[in-house]
């Protein structure tokens, strides 16, 4: 990889500012013009660069805030959102449309001059352009499930001049999908490397594709795009031959995309070694403090039994103890919730004379600077390197945005939504994912003769797969199961740790399960949009508030 620079290039309205280290070759420290920049390929190659800076980066665990799966120990803006107990004044919301606006802005710029640059080969700009469409896509998926009718935006307006009023989600999203099949054309199939590595290609456009298709409801074109990024050749699932460890190594050190060996990822914000680093695996197990990511009990529920059966239909699940809770689950369950007896980072495990402080035994809940303290009795390590967690923001894993996993789960809900799943769908795409790390296969006649429904398997399916990925609270919205966020957040139960009196601080309810959190509201009538910014409705007269708010 190349030295990573940050550089400033301003254009009339396409200030590319404070570029994220990824693939950047060098840049120009002094400002340059409209008349002077677009020439040749190597402006454009700059151009398209910074355009990355856009695609979120660890902002997209963090969203994971605002689901089910996991529980802050403060106030975030993102949890907040999650409660329900927040208003228009929120400076998140004016923050994500402020961001996402401006690196549409950017893309526009490009997309407005592009073809000015003299270049060998016409494809080559082409493809450059194609990129940046991909990334603008992006940034409309978010805008249009923040919040539904958006300004659909095509010119390179500034920020500030962007006083127009709101045009139908419905077009947005027509406007997005048709962009991103003419990304695709120009395109590459293979998996970028070298220099290359982590830019846009076609799979990233047709798996985005097939992501917004399904949120929107499209599942014929959902089906269609996940069917041609299958049909590619090009992805497979990370695998090493070792499904007791495969799933949990893609999101450490062992599954970046540098290595060469991950041919799952489709697009993904890079770290690199000293460059572009954050600081996810110590807020997952940091030593002295409450970890930043506590695993809910809904989550740890959802997991299903060995024999492919949910904990309240399975003979398997019987818990008297805490290790119990893990004994006989879907293998992706401990590779993403901690198990008593694994690597971690947390050291002290709440015994008094701990002789192997790398092993978890215990969970520990009151603070005294010694080891990670835990809210609901769960940790995470799925994203925790441990070599990380001693230092902070040294952490240079890369952070997975899509992956061949979800264009498999994505597949398999769009067939079944139409209403034509059959059993050769499952075998090439969710039980593919089972096979990893394996898990019982998913068989449409088992479903049917232990009573499960097969739509709220292939959702559970998708909640534990992609786990602390961001998507949960998307899901959850288009599923209109927004009540699933109103209700209390609990934890592990207290009767089963070796040592109860270790948790006589927490509150509990009848049945002796944490509740680690409380009062949060969700109001169908409004809740499943977010309501326009207040700075934005100040600004801009033209725009209309959400529903409710």
């Amino acid at each position: 990889m190349k030295k990573i620079v940050v550089f400033s290039v301003i254009l009339s309205m396409f200030c590319l500012v404070g570029c994220e280290k990824d693939f950047l070759d060098r840049a120009p420290n002094d400002e340059l013009t409209d008349e002077t920049f677009w020439e040749n390929e190597e402006h454009l190659r700059l151009a398209a660069n910074a355009l990355y800076a856009n695609v979120k980066a660890k902002n997209t665990v963090d969203q994971e805030n605002m689901g089910d799966n996991t529980l802050w120990p403060s106030t975030t803006q993102y949890q907040r959102i999650g409660s329900g107990n927040y208003n228009s004044d929120l400076n998140t919301l004016n923050t994500e449309w402020t961001t996402q606006y401006r690196g549409i802005r950017q893309a526009n710029s490009f997309l407005a001059n592009y073809q000015k640059a003299e270049v060998d080969d016409p494809l080559v700009a082409e493809r450059y352009a194609a990129e940046v469409r991909v990334i603008r896509a992006l940034m409309y998926l978010y805008i249009t499930e923040f919040w539904g009718d958006m300004p659909l935006v095509t010119e390179p307006l500034n920020i500030d001049e962007l006083m127009i009023p709101r045009d139908p989600k419905e077009e947005v999203v027509d406007f997005v999908l048709n962009d991103l099949e003419d990304a695709a054309q120009y395109l590459p199939e293979e998996i970028p490397s070298g220099e290359n590595l982590g830019r846009m290609n076609k799979g990233a456009a047709l798996a985005l594709k097939a992501r917004m298709a399904l949120y929107n409801e499209r599942y014929d074109v959902a089906e269609d795009a996940a069917k041609r990024v299958m049909d590619m050749g090009v992805y497979e699932l990370y695998s090493t031959g070792n499904p007791e460890s495969d799933y949990y190594d893609l999101f450490t050190y062992e599954g970046k995309l540098a290595n060469g060996n991950n041919k799952e990822t489709i697009i993904a914000r890079l770290s690199l070694e000293d460059e572009a680093m954050h600081n996810l695996s110590r807020e997952i197990h940091v030593p002295d403090q409450v970890i930043r990511w506590n695993p809910t009990k809904s989550l740890v529920d959802s997991y299903l039994m060995a024999d492919g059966l949910p904990i309240d239909k399975s003979p398997l699940y019987s818990v008297e103890t805490y290790e119990d809770v893990f004994e006989n689950r879907d293998p992706r369950m401990t590779q993403t919730i901690l198990e008593p007896g694994s690597e971690w980072g947390g050291r002290y495990d709440g015994r008094e004379n701990n002789e192997n402080p790398e092993i978890f035994e215990v969970p520990k809940f009151q603070s005294d600077g010694r080891g990670a303290v835990t809210l609901t009795g769960y940790y995470f390590t799925k994203y925790a390197e441990p070599t990380a967690v001693p230092t902070y923001n040294r952490d240079f894993n890369d952070i997975h945005l899509l992956r061949y996993a979800e264009v498999l789960l994505t597949y398999a809900e769009a067939r079944f939504e139409q209403g034509v799943l059959s059993q050769e769908d499952l075998d090439i795409s969710i039980n593919l994912l089972r096979e990893r790390v394996g898990m019982q296969p998913m068989v449409l006649a088992d479903l049917e003769s232990n009573g499960m429904d097969i739509r709220e398997e292939i959702r559970r399916e998708r909640r534990v797969e992609l786990a602390l990925e961001g998507q949960r609270y998307f899901d959850v919205k288009r599923w209109r199961q927004g009540e699933l966020l109103a209700a209390d957040v609990k934890g592990t139960n207290v009767e089963w740790l070796p040592n109860p009196e270790m948790a006589d601080n927490l509150r509990t309810d009848e049945n002796g399960f944490i509740i680690a959190l409380t009062d949060q509201v969700f109001d169908p009538e409004r809740h499943y949009l977010w309501p326009v910014p207040l700075p934005q409705l100040e600004r801009n007269p033209d725009l209309v508030q959400n529903p409710g708010w």
